[in-house]
């Protein structure tokens, strides 16, 4: 274990710092050291401030010779689990593994927080902590969605930070998910989707129609396309590259998709497991299925990034192993390494001084104006 964190003179660059929650999944610490070992393995430009009791992650440490002189622990006495309240939390969640997680953030220790616990609970520690970006309305929750773009995954927002979204929210979305594209996805000119029950101009509820008509005239000072509505069918396909909808749709979609993936994974697995015949052509197509399940395993895309706030929170599942809390640091140390937050912040501050340029530019309405034409103020 390292009492501080150590730099080690590599080749001068830039060190990345990852605050990691090591007590929040459902595997306990075990699962996200080892998930920090594989990770240190990799990339050997990041260093960890590592969350939660001392005397028990000091030992998994001592196991990993790819963490020694990598990691520094900062040691809690409680935990955050799956079954508190945010609200609980808000109030008395100083001094768990959590609350120090982002902490290390809003101190500018860490570049990065990720944690597998409790989604509402860190949602709820990150809005107090970190606080929103100015000029945000709502955060939300991004996430890497399997598709037929040449990349492999679409992004999709919001994924449950709140179960609503105004208009204005909704373009919020597009501008932070589109960011998020171009740094996690290498994207230069994201395409950009509303979720819709129909691709026709005239369908879905009023603020989504209202999103529709604000989001053409910001597509260029969020350096995206708008293609307008999309379908949940267009969701895995490249017809898009970012989907935007409210936290209420966005997370059923997740729910629905997770749990697609493993009925289908199941019913593979009974029917070549049927008889004899069924087995020896799950042999002779082995190479096959372990490319489908490559494809398709959940882990390749673990980690929803939180957006909208002063800091970048990586959210791992909670039920990931050592290769899915892998996925979400490679994750994390991908947007740390891009500068993701200041061009995020950037982005923003844009957006937001061409809406209050093209407002200004904007003559008064009849209901603007006084008896004698003078905008009412």
């Amino acid at each position: 274990m390292a009492n501080g964190l150590q730099t080690p003179a590599t080749d001068g660059a830039r060190r990345i710092v990852i605050s990691v929650d090591a007590m929040g999944g459902d595997r306990g610490p075990a699962a996200v050291v080892a998930g920090l070992a594989i990770s240190a393995s990799t990339y050997p430009d990041v260093d960890f401030i590592l969350h939660g009791n001392e005397a028990e992650l000091s030992r998994l440490i001592a196991r990993e010779s790819a963490l020694q002189g990598r990691v520094t622990v900062r040691p809690t006495e409680r935990v955050v689990s799956m079954q508190d309240k945010p609200s609980h939390v808000m109030r008395h969640g100083e001094g768990t593994s959590m609350w120090s997680c982002i902490e290390s953030v809003k101190q500018g220790e860490a570049t990065v927080a990720v944690s597998c616990g409790n989604t509402g609970a860190l949602m709820a520690v990150a809005m107090i902590r970190l606080r929103r970006l100015p000029g945000i309305n709502r955060p939300a929750i991004a996430s890497l969605w399997p598709s037929r773009n040449p990349g492999g995954f679409n992004v999709m927002l919001d994924m449950g930070a709140d179960v609503k979204a105004e208009a204005e929210d909704l373009v919020q979305f597009a501008m932070m998910g589109a960011s998020y594209a171009r740094n996690g996805l290498g994207l230069t000119r994201p395409r950009v989707g509303l979720l819709n029950v129909g691709t026709e101009e005239h369908k879905g509820r009023a603020e989504l129609k209202e999103a529709h008509e604000l989001l053409g005239p910001q597509a260029d000072a969020g350096a995206f396309e708008f293609i307008g509505f999309v379908e949940g069918s267009d969701i895995p396909t490249d017809r898009v590259d970012v989907i935007v909808t409210d936290g209420f749709t966005g997370n059923v979609a997740l729910k629905t998709g997770e749990g697609t993936a493993k009925l289908i994974s199941d019913f593979l697995r009974e029917e070549f497991n049927a008889s004899i015949f069924s087995r020896l052509a799950a042999l002779f197509a082995l190479g096959t299925l372990k490319r489908l399940q490559k494809r398709m395993d959940p882990r390749r895309a673990n980690g929803g990034v939180f957006l909208g706030l002063n800091g970048t929170v990586v959210k791992s599942h909670g039920s990931a192993d050592a290769t899915g809390v892998a996925a979400a640091l490679r994750l994390a140390r991908q947007l740390a390494a891009a500068g993701f937050q200041d061009r995020l912040a950037a982005r923003v501050a844009s957006a937001l001084r061409t809406g209050q340029d093209a407002a200004a530019e904007t003559p008064p309405s009849a209901a603007e104006q006084g008896p004698g034409g003078d905008r009412i103020q």
